[in-house]
């Protein structure tokens, strides 16, 4: 869980930087930005609100070899280690993103290397650091008054409101290749910047176990279970299996598959489908781990829980009462009119 609230921003150091395969150049300030309190207000927000709007999927600084031989990660240890240089070591972090901004497609921008201090991960305070890149200018007005009129003057800047590239370090698991979150907006080359210049990869904690379980169970009801029997008890299987994940704090594979799968027949498929499908989704090894509750939540806010009929009628299956879709909704076939059915049991219709 994330908390800037209380975030203050130590330094802040500004470069811009080119593309490289165009013989842009590069930009280096020689001194940090000096901060004001109202620019400082604006900037975190600017920084922070990508953050606070995207689902907490956590990455690590990662290299072939070693993680010591990244030169982000190498950069950012530096400054959780020696703050007072932070500015100089800014200088590395931009010179390296200009090495990697060598497609013809990567805009030139803003660069901005800022040390933070109180932000709050899993209630505890950490010093963090981010790197951000600003790309896309757009036009505004602005006016003046010149004799008796009032002017129009075009000029361009940032949308304060859209970071379009940026990345959260914090000081935490170090020998893991810290905790990082990334947002991209402008993914025209999505390599560039989470791969060529950050080095990153998905950090497998038990938010991301939960996560990409979910998926895959989604997937295996798509290609499995719908395909075995049909729509509804696709719909009642992905229930069964979120509501497992929200009511248990730990997940246990043997225990789901028991209690999820009712149609015994389907377990075997279930173990084939893991073994074919689990590498896509870094499941393949993964039996047990602690259950994230955000990750429940945001999967029960994507999974479709609808019945689209041909004859434009739609059924919305209930997540929070499982029994209920059962109990109360049966399917049926009619000779006379050779069509399937849904019968649908209530006491009385809801005011809306």
């Amino acid at each position: 869980m994330l908390n800037f609230y209380n975030a203050q921003i130590e330094s802040v150091s500004l470069h811009r930087v080119g593309n490289k395969n165009k013989n842009e150049g590069v930009f280096l300030s020689n001194e940090p930005y000096s901060l004001n309190d109202e620019m400082s207000g604006l900037l975190k927000e600017y920084f922070f609100k990508p953050f606070r709007e995207k689902e907490e999927n956590y990455f690590k600084f990662s290299n072939e070899v070693d993680v010591e031989f990244n030169e982000i990660y190498k950069a950012v240890s530096e400054i959780f280690t020696e703050p007072s240089k932070a500015h100089l070591i800014s200088k590395n972090i931009t010179t390296h993103l200009f090495e990697q901004s060598n497609h013809p497609h990567i805009k030139s921008g803003e660069v901005y290397v800022v040390h933070f201090s109180d932000l709050v991960l899993d209630n505890q305070k950490v010093d963090g650091v981010g790197i951000f890149k600003s790309e896309l200018k757009h036009d505004f007005l602005q006016f003046e008054e010149k004799s008796e009129n009032l002017e129009i003057i075009i000029r361009q800047g940032i949308n304060i409101n859209k970071l379009d590239k940026g990345c959260l370090i914090f000081n935490e698991a170090k020998e893991e290749g810290y905790k990082v979150l990334s947002v991209d907006s402008n993914r025209y080359d999505a390599k560039y910047w989470l791969e060529n210049f950050l080095g990153l990869e998905p950090l497998s904690d038990d938010n991301f176990k939960t996560k990409n379980y979910l998926k895959f169970c989604q997937n295996f009801a798509k290609d499995v279970v719908l395909p075995a029997e049909d729509k509804q008890q696709e719909v009642l299987f992905m229930n069964r299996a979120v509501n497992h994940f929200a009511k248990n704090d730990a997940f246990e594979e043997s225990n789901f598959l028991n209690e999820v799968i009712e149609n015994p027949e389907l377990i075997p498929e279930f173990k084939h489908y893991k073994v074919e499908k689990g590498p896509k989704f870094s499941i393949e090894d993964v039996s047990n781990f602690d259950i994230a509750n955000k990750a429940v939540s945001d999967a029960r806010k994507k999974i479709k829980n609808v019945i689209n009929l041909d004859t434009n009628v739609q059924i919305k299956m209930d997540f929070i009462n499982p029994e209920s879709a059962e109990k109360f909704v049966e399917k049926g076939w009619d000779e006379e009119r050779q069509m399937y059915y849904y019968l649908v049991y209530f006491n009385k219709e809801q005011k809306s």
